[in-house]
């Protein structure tokens, strides 16, 4: 406007842009505040209302002598007497949309004078601010829709990782849901204990979304998946050139997670060289990167996770005793599964729901099957949980999964605890003789009926046959079927 008021020697100029159907004045020049503030029309209203609805320009030569002129920003009041105003005013359209309109108002310097050069200069500047003015709105609308997304994705992870959405009806997990519920509100760093696949990181989540730094950063980082010589870059960064091939600067994850949180899973694995280092940032909260000087300040909570136990590990010097109660302000311990056996059929359901969605299927379980899995000890807890469905899911052939489609070990489990008191014989080396002397074993338990040997190994009668056939087993008592 500036430029513009220089180049055309004029008084006065405006920038007014339509909102549904008002035109509002959003730039000026020679004018104060206050004025600026006035400018508001109708469509139709006054000469910029007029040009806001038809999208023509209109040239008044003398404003003084024009009922349709109605300054209402009160700018021509300071007008001497015998100063002749003349009025230009331009659509801003792109396309056939008119986006506002630009106008200008200048002294005649000599009566009659022609206004068709003014004239097509605005019309071109008029263009040119169309084309940024829907340039402007294009961006902001991508903006306000990657806000939108943004804020629905993190309603997703807050409700995906919220605590109601950890499964579980026993008493030992409503205990470490009354424990997240607690904790999650405050800054204390928590220490998250038990067995591999117990869902620690499944927790962390929980209280990083319920917290109040859940619009923050989660950052989590497992401290025995990347060798020694590493972590210390991996999480507290370095600088340029502060060892062979560091190229360019790095920041680690504590500056990546400042305002946030930082989960690091496997605490016990961390080695003690650089033990002092994290106790640190926990005290202080500062650190220096690799190679660097400079002291960083960070703001970040920290939950830790360890299947290790950490108080061994202090008494036998591999772990810092003041860093250990550093780290276990708030303990909370998560149950194996097989202390839960109560949750096992909902987990089972839950994942046979996920799975069968994703796999477009219609799988379920027999009893049967469900009673060995419920039975079974899950040394990899609910991650072993889940990838077991998972692969059962993909695996059918049928709708419905019977014992005889679980894992060998998931069977071989169960008929160790059937056969305890009745066979004797070591293990065979292959799997055919395994089920040739089960078989065997569960027929001599059964006196021989072969209906009842074949329910206590979890098979169909019929299946039962086929494997007495296959496997050339002499039966006796046959008349006892």
């Amino acid at each position: 406007m500036k430029i513009l008021a220089e180049y055309l020697d004029m008084n006065r100029g405006t920038v007014a842009l339509r909102e549904d159907q008002e035109v509002k004045i959003v730039s000026a020049y020679g004018m104060s505040e206050e004025e600026i503030k006035r400018g508001r029309y109708k469509l139709g209203e006054g000469i910029i209302g007029k040009v806001a609805r038809h999208g023509s320009p209109i040239v008044v030569p003398n404003i003084v002598n024009e009922p349709y002129f109605l300054n209402k920003t009160g700018a021509r009041n300071r007008i001497k007497k015998g100063g002749d105003i003349a009025f230009l005013c331009v659509p801003i359209k792109f396309k056939s949309e008119v986006l506002g309109v630009l106008s200008v108002d200048k002294t005649l310097g000599q009566k009659g004078k022609s206004f068709e050069e003014d004239l097509r200069l605005l019309k071109i500047i008029a263009s040119l601010i169309a084309h940024s003015i829907k340039l402007n709105q294009q961006l902001e609308l991508e903006r306000q829709t990657f806000n939108e997304e943004k804020e629905e994705l993190r309603q997703q992870l807050r409700g995906r990782y919220h605590v109601q959405n950890l499964i579980g009806n026993s008493d030992k997990m409503q205990e470490v849901f009354e424990a997240i519920h607690r904790v999650a509100p405050s800054k204390a760093n928590v220490l998250l204990m038990g067995e591999s696949g117990t869902g620690k990181e499944l927790v962390a989540k929980a209280i990083h979304y319920m917290s109040q730094r859940a619009k923050g950063p989660f950052v989590k980082f497992n401290c025995a998946s990347i060798p020694e010589g590493l972590l210390e870059s991996e999480l507290f960064g370095h600088e340029k050139g502060a060892f062979t091939g560091a190229t360019s600067l790095r920041k680690g994850r504590f500056e990546l997670a400042h305002g946030g949180t930082i989960f690091l899973d496997e605490i016990g694995d961390l080695p003690l060289t650089l033990q002092p280092k994290l106790l640190r940032v926990l005290q202080e909260r500062e650190f220096e990167r690799v190679g660097g000087q400079k002291s960083i300040k960070v703001d970040v909570r920290l939950l830790a996770a360890t299947s290790r136990d950490l108080e061994k590990l202090v008494s036998e010097g591999l772990f810092r005793e003041d860093l250990y109660y550093r780290l276990n302000v708030i303990p909370i311990f998560l149950p194996s599964l097989r202390d839960r056996r109560e949750d096992i059929p909902i987990l089972i359901e839950h994942f046979l729901r996920r799975f069968n969605k994703e796999n477009k299927k219609e799988t379920t379980l027999s009893k049967d099957a469900l009673s060995l899995l419920t039975s079974y000890e899950w040394p990899g807890n609910v991650r072993e949980l889940e990838n077991t469905i998972e692969r059962l899911v993909v695996m059918a052939k049928g709708k419905t999964i019977e014992t005889e489609d679980l894992p060998l070990g998931i069977r071989e489990q169960y008929l160790k605890s059937k056969y305890k008191g009745f066979n004797r014989e070591a293990l065979p080396m292959t799997i055919e003789e395994i089920e040739k002397t089960r078989i065997i074993s569960a027929l001599q338990h059964c006196g021989w009926v072969q209906s009842r040997a074949s329910r206590m190994l979890g098979i169909t009668p019929r299946q039962m046959g086929y494997k007495i056939k296959k496997y050339n087993i002499e039966t006796k008592n046959e008349d006892a079927q």
